[in-house]
């Protein structure tokens, strides 16, 4: 039997091709490559998008806008003066990408103008963050991605 190009160049396809398929079955089987919807309840989440759109849409129109920036203490996001704080009922969420378990809430208790997470609860890298609030029956909506 004569070993030609053409044997070569299928038993090098042939090879690939077993090559690939082997790492999509590792990576489909294998538990440390996560392959879930990056936020759970996906599609229940899209159906309310439009009152997400119709409260940032109010935040956009206020006059002043959210001052967001990093200090040594923590990040610092300062409201708007024009809202009354006493009315202002809320929460805000910090949504880590790369990891859910950092992910947490903070209620909207403001006794001044300016609210600061804490730097012992942010590790180094990229955060989403979500003031979500209501101020005299209007919802208010600021989003932000940060690097921190």
């Amino acid at each position: 039997m004569k070993w030609n190009w053409g044997k070569s160049i299928v038993v090098v396809m042939a090879a690939f091709m077993c090559f690939i398929l082997y790492f999509v079955y590792l990576m489909t089987t294998t538990e440390s490559f996560s392959h879930d919807l990056v936020t759970e309840d996906y599609y229940a989440k899209e159906m309310l998008y439009q009152n997400e759109i119709d409260a940032e849409t109010n935040t956009n129109n206020l006059k002043e806008k959210f001052v967001s920036k990093r200090t040594d203490n923590g990040w610092l996001l300062v409201f708007p003066k024009e809202l009354e704080l006493s009315k202002i009922k809320g929460k805000v969420f910090l949504y880590r990408p790369s990891n859910e378990t950092l992910d947490f809430n903070l209620e909207l208790n403001l006794t001044s103008s300016h609210l600061l997470i804490p730097d012992n609860k942010m590790l180094d890298g990229r955060w989403n963050i979500t003031i979500d609030f209501m101020y005299e029956g209007t919802p208010y909506l600021y989003k932000e991605q940060i690097t921190y």
